[in-house]
């Protein structure tokens, strides 16, 4: 069960830091919240914002719940293969293989779109078209960026579940130009406070309210970059598929495909209420409802089905949750501590990687105690390979 933290907020993590605490309890506390925020067991200090939260607002919307990167979350697909299928071939050339396939960098190095990267950005110029957006303004090459994974917690993985079927796993989102129109909405909403000599216990908590020119201009942005995330995630997938075709010798086909993202808002119905439903490090998890919860580098992901939770608003944790800061992180562990917890899995040795070794996050397996009544478990991944980007 759930713990009531303050009047407006209930809290699914077992293990939370009191600065965490303190801050969704801040957030809570926001007028227009409705009914309650839902600390999800992932939870950790954000911006403004506990990531690891759904925050409901009647009204009005915080762009800083949502996050500055908008539409981040991840796909996987089982495909035909199994762990008897991968044995004896060159996994370190699958890796390095990806690698070269995905820009691994926020896009910069990008120098032409190829044609399904070509086809996706045609979709994504007609919709800014008509959600009266020029992209180029955040990001003179966002084009670029489509199909690059970028770094921190993003991944690539090729992963076994309990029946040794094999997987494709990646997790990223809208890349620099999510982050710029992010970043833009977030000042626009303190200015608009500022100039209504709104009191915010956090100046991060400054809102847009519903019925402005600047509510409705930041929903038509964020959809965009919505969008975008999806269909970056949808390309890097495409050339994940390509790189594991080439080494089997034949074509992915795909028996399941699922994808959610987890820094979002829609607008929903939740305790009698229309609402915007912030997911800031949440995913949803209505009833029968598909789901991917990714352990740190190194540990176990999961494919979950939503339980339709009324109290978490029916959302369900997005990750592991961070322990440590990164520069906590790279302080605290060595690289070979990096490799004996990698033991197995091939990925690229580098102390780039130390700020996401698995000691620097949540335990998973606890994340998914406390999870228990938020989803179901329906598969369980285990990294054979694992790309990251520095």
């Amino acid at each position: 069960m759930p713990e009531k933290i303050a009047p407006k907020a209930l809290s699914w993590a077992s293990v939370l830091e009191e600065k965490t605490r303190a801050q969704a309890v801040q957030t809570a506390g926001m007028p227009f919240i409705h009914p309650h925020l839902a600390l999800m067991p992932d939870a950790h200090l954000g911006k403004g914002a506990t990531v690891g939260s759904v925050i409901p607002t009647d009204r009005a919307i915080i762009p800083a719940a949502v996050g500055v990167d908008i539409g981040c979350g991840m796909d996987a697909v089982r495909t035909q293969w199994t762990a008897e299928d991968l044995a004896g071939r060159d996994l370190r050339a699958l890796r390095t293989g990806i690698e070269r396939a995905v820009p691994l960098s926020a896009g910069k190095d990008n120098r032409r779109l190829i044609d399904s990267a070509a086809a996706r950005v045609e979709q994504l110029e007609r919709l800014a078209g008509e959600h009266q957006l020029d992209p180029a303004r955040y990001a003179a090459n966002w084009t670029l960026q489509l199909g690059s994974l970028g770094s921190g917690n993003h991944f690539i993985e090729v992963s076994l579940d309990t029946d040794d079927r094999v997987w494709l796993f990646l997790h990223s989102g809208s890349r620099g130009v999510g982050n710029k129109i992010a970043s833009q909405h977030i000042a626009v909403a303190q200015e608009q406070c500022r100039r209504q000599r709104v009191e915010l216990p956090d100046r991060d908590l400054a809102y847009l309210v519903e019925g402005t020119a600047e509510f409705d201009a930041y929903l038509r942005e964020l959809r965009w970059a919505q969008e975008f995330a999806r269909l970056n995630r949808a390309e890097m997938m495409d050339r994940v598929r390509q790189q594991i075709a080439r080494l089997m010798g034949a074509e992915v086909e795909a028996e399941l495909e699922v994808s959610c993202h987890h820094n979002y808002t829609e607008q929903e119905e939740h305790f009698g209420r229309r609402v915007w439903l912030s997911r800031k490090g949440a995913i949803s998890a209505r009833k029968g409802e598909w789901g991917l919860i990714p352990g740190s580098m190194g540990t176990r992901s999961y494919v979950v089905r939503g339980k339709g939770n009324r109290d978490s608003l029916c959302s369900a944790p997005h990750g592991a949750g961070r322990m440590h800061s990164r520069s906590a992180a790279r302080k605290r562990f060595t690289q070979q501590q990096l490799r004996e917890a990698m033991a197995g899995i091939e990925y690229r040795d580098t102390d780039a990687f130390l700020d996401e070794h698995p000691g620097a996050y949540k335990d998973i397996d606890q994340v998914m105690v406390d999870a228990a009544d938020l989803v179901e478990v329906v598969h369980e991944l285990r990294q054979v390979v694992n790309v990251k980007g520095d």
